[in-house]
């Protein structure tokens, strides 16, 4: 596998879910494959368990790790061509790509959506710039539009954590006091779509997200009735799409309860905050799969990890960082 940029890159979802799994047995049985070798993990936004949990994967595969945040570390970055480079940016992707290129053998890159410019982040200028300009494998950590690391960790908690042949998934908008991106959304529904279920979205009207992303998933507009017999709830906030970027409602009966929630078990990617998006009861409970989520991100970054190494490491042992 050349790069992990979206859920679209992997091939069996259950077979990726499996090795994941395996992983997570014994997350050192292949410390040597990456020997010798190192990722780079660039952030242009903040992170706690994508940056531990990426670092983590590395370092149970025996990669060496270098971390920069742009924000406060880096030049910033101009990604146009034939641009006049008199204002604020001081370098080019041209180069910073190739430069990365030579210190490693894998770049990891996370860069969220502006909200402010639909083309623009559809377009994932920061993400296709690196896999453009780069000559190594590029992982997506979260961009403008997909979070795939997050819905590969979200599939091996329902593996593990199902007991049914087809369960009843409900994917919930609940408010939340600032605009976010669709990235958790957009990529947890192209995960479910390559599952076995009954699968539902929730949401106030307005909050309606990319139709090419839907496709033809039921949307329950009455949150109540979406969850009524779920054995899944993810719950997350997400901006307007058609009024991109903006604030539509705050309603805060759309915030998840104990009531709502009912037996299903809860699910949400973290952060979170409590008593906007989700009650204290509900965190706090037994039904909380949050932390085993934020585990699992681990051996999802690792299973990725290990597939775009095992091609970099010939059989015999033999080192090569050509690709």
């Amino acid at each position: 596998m050349k790069h992990y940029l979206s859920i679209k890159d992997i091939d069996s979802l259950p077979d990726w879910v499996s090795e994941a799994r395996k992983l997570k047995e014994q997350p050192n049985a292949h410390k040597t494959l990456g020997e010798g070798k190192t990722i780079c993990l660039l952030f242009f936004n903040n992170s706690l368990r994508t940056r531990l949990s990426t670092q983590k994967a590395a370092m149970n595969l025996g990669l060496d790790v270098m971390i920069m945040n742009f924000g406060s570390e880096g030049w910033q970055l101009e990604f146009e061509d034939g641009v006049v480079m008199d204002q604020g940016k001081s370098e080019h992707i041209k180069e910073a790509a190739k430069v990365v290129s030579q210190f490693c053998d894998i770049v990891a890159i996370r860069a969220f959506a502006s909200l402010t410019d639909k083309e623009k982040d559809e377009a994932e200028v920061v993400l296709n710039g690196f896999v453009k300009q780069a000559s190594i494998p590029v992982v997506n950590m979260e961009s403008s539009v997909g979070h795939p690391l997050q819905a590969l960790a979200d599939a091996i908690t329902i593996a593990e954590q199902n007991t049914k042949a087809r369960p009843k998934i409900v994917l919930s908008w609940a408010p939340h006091p600032k605009a976010l991106p669709h990235a958790v959304a957009n990529s947890f529904i192209e995960m479910m779509q390559l599952q076995d279920a009954d699968f539902v979205i929730t949401h106030p009207k307005g909050y309606e997200l990319n139709p090419e992303i839907i496709k033809d998933i039921k949307v329950e507009y009455d949150q109540k009735k979406a969850c009524e017999n779920a054995d899944f709830v993810y719950v997350k906030n997400w901006s307007s799409y058609k009024e991109y970027g903006k604030i539509l409602s705050q309603d805060s009966n759309w915030m998840m309860t104990q009531e709502k929630l009912g037996s299903s078990k809860f699910m949400h990617c973290l952060p979170v905050r409590r008593n906007v998006v989700v009650q204290d009861a509900v965190l706090d409970s037994e039904q909380s799969l949050t932390i085993e989520q934020a585990n699992n991100r681990t051996f999802a970054a690792q299973v990725v990890l290990k597939k775009i190494l095992s091609p970099l490491t010939p059989k015999g042992g033999i080192k090569n960082n050509l690709l």
